[in-house]
């Protein structure tokens, strides 16, 4: 089913006529708006699961906990707006004694209006059509459009039904939420003029089209994208001696978890020389199932991208998982980091399914040289003992990734307000996270009233609303009791 011009201009004149509704409404409204939403995605999660699973093969327990997440991520931005932070007021009182004279100024975040979203296959509840960024879109204030995932339709048009349902019967106004289908239904989306940012998440071409007709309009919106990532892992030789066995076994639970389909798949791993530790993976490895893969697309891409590895003479496989009859295996490469500083175009690049890179290194001069090419990524990882040396390291790490961790592994993210899901490009297009609160900064922008008459003020910037809305006054940090 493809959306024609004609609906997708219904859908655009709709949004823009909820706009209004949307940036205006009041903290209680929008967030039993969102609640509302969460409700009715629970009450139908049975007959969702069992559809997801048709078109993914991800499995009920998968599914039924994507949900879950999905629901608590509405439910959480309903928290956000009543907590009311997310405004960020400030208000300046007027100074005539000042030099020069102020004026009065208030500040604060409203609503971009209409949000174009783009589902995600990988995540066919919490990065698709009532995910993390239609939730942080609808927080915000605005209406939203999503151009639903080819990889699962069935799915996408039944969530939209509930999502809008639930709107309707809610009380938000028509043209809350939509959906599209189609390719070139999700072109003329983003080039829309109704439209004012859009939220993606998938490969780096897609992306890297969007945003180019996103910003190349006569009126450029944001693009807030998330792309591709490689996730880099290190690994000091101090680490690998004291708990080598247990950082394979968890190397191998991440890299093979969702068929290594999830965007903070651990995709390259740095490990020193000679340390054993490959041998400790093809071990942890060789019992360890894939599965099947989201879409006929990505399940022809995954050889290639291995066939594209072993091109290069510095690489080998050391070890396969099981083979499942209709899955992609998993695979384990290995490389050093010589060949990585020489050649990240090809040793670097993004291989999604069940697939790591061991890169081996001598000392910290190796080590560095290769993290001096890793391109931007969602994560990155540090495992070292308490007497390792490893600022350098960090400081590398910290230039390439939005989220560093010292434990574990990096898939599974948080929804909380000091998540950041996001990092430098080809991970995202922007500094923003798309999980976590702060999220809905992406589809919000400032609007100063200066010496306004209160009566013309919004409500929430008049002096007895803020008793009781966190703001800065006059330079002065102001908590409600």
């Amino acid at each position: 089913m493809t959306t024609t011009t004609e609906q997708l201009e219904q859908v655009a004149r709709l949004a823009a006529e909820a706009a209004p509704v949307w940036r205006t409404s009041s903290a209680g409204e929008r967030a039993g708006w969102l609640r509302a939403i969460a409700d009715a995605l629970d009450a139908n999660a049975t007959e969702l699961v069992e559809i997801a699973d048709r078109e993914t093969r991800l499995g009920s327990a998968r599914l039924t906990g994507e949900v879950a997440r999905t629901t608590g991520q509405l439910r959480s931005f309903a928290s956000v707006v009543e907590e009311g932070s997310f405004r960020e007021i400030v208000v300046d009182d007027a100074d005539a004694g000042a030099t020069p004279p102020r004026p009065e100024l208030r500040r604060w975040l409203v609503g971009l209006g209409p949000v174009a979203v783009f589902s995600a296959s990988n995540f066919p509840f919490a990065f698709s059509v009532a995910g993390g960024d239609t939730a942080s879109a609808l927080a915000a204030g605005n209406p939203v459009i999503v151009k639903a995932h080819s990889g699962h339709p069935e799915l996408s048009r039944r969530t939209a039904e509930i999502v809008a349902e639930a709107l309707r019967a809610a009380g938000a106004p028509e043209g809350s939420f939509a959906l599209v289908e189609g390719r070139e239904a999700g072109n003329a989306l983003v080039r829309h003029p109704v439209v004012q940012a859009a939220g993606f998440t998938g490969s780096v071409s897609g992306g890297r089209a969007l945003f180019d007709l996103a910003t190349g309009r006569p009126d450029p919106i944001p693009f807030y994208g998330e792309l591709g990532s490689i996730n880099p892992v290190v690994l000091t030789p101090a680490a690998v001696t004291a708990r080598g066995r247990d950082l394979a076994a968890g190397l191998v639970g991440s890299f093979t978890l969702g068929a290594g389909q999830f965007c903070t798949k651990p995709g390259v791993v740095f490990i020193p020389s000679d340390a054993g530790f490959e041998d400790a993976v093809a071990t942890a490895v060789g019992s360890v199932a894939g599965g099947p893969l989201l879409t006929d697309r990505i399940t022809a891409a995954f050889p290639d991208g291995i066939r594209t590895l072993l091109d290069d003479a510095s690489t080998s496989i050391i070890a396969h998982g099981a083979e499942t009859p209709d899955g992609a295996r998993p695979v384990v490469v290995t490389t050093d980091a010589a060949a990585v500083a020489a050649r990240p175009e090809t040793l670097l690049e993004e291989v999604f399914g069940p697939l790591t890179l061991l890169v081996r290194y001598r000392d910290e001069a190796d080590l560095h040289a290769a993290l001096h090419v890793v391109p931007g990524s969602l994560t990155a990882t540090l495992h070292a003992e308490d007497g390792d040396d490893v600022s350098e390291t960090l400081e590398l790490l910290q230039l390439r990734a939005g989220r560093v961790l010292f434990a574990g592994w990096p898939t599974g993210v948080a929804v909380t307000w000091s998540q950041h899901h996001g990092g430098p490009w080809p991970a995202t297009t922007s500094l923003h996270t798309s999980v976590g609160a702060t999220a809905i900064r992406r589809f919000l922008r400032p609007v100063v009233f200066q010496d306004a008459p209160e009566r013309l003020l919004p409500p929430e910037l008049r002096d007895a609303a803020l008793a009781s809305v966190p703001h800065r006054r006059n330079g002065v940090l102001v908590i409600p009791a």
